[in-house]
């Protein structure tokens, strides 16, 4: 699969996240603080993992339909993948 800009993007900006989380732990910044970025974070992780588990499903999809060939499969094996990643 190919990891296009916007999967990377993401990917940049939950860095910063995480850093962000963990200077605000440095500076013992409240709890209730750092539990919700934490939060944002696992949002922005799981937001992200969907994206990639459709994009590469559509890619599937389409590869299979040209070959004439069922995706039931492939459709099952991206549901568990979400599923797992929770």
């Amino acid at each position: 699969m190919e990891y296009n800009a916007q999967m990377i993007n993401r990917m940049k900006r939950i860095e910063g996240q995480v850093k962000g989380l963990l200077r605000m732990m440095e500076e013992q910044k409240d709890c209730r603080d750092v539990v919700t970025q934490m939060s944002a974070v696992r949002s922005a992780l799981d937001r992200t993992a969907a994206l990639i588990v459709s994009t590469n499903l559509e890619q599937c999809i389409r590869e299979e339909k040209q070959a004439g060939e069922s995706s039931e499969d492939l459709i099952k094996e991206a549901v568990n993948l979400l599923v797992k990643s929770r």
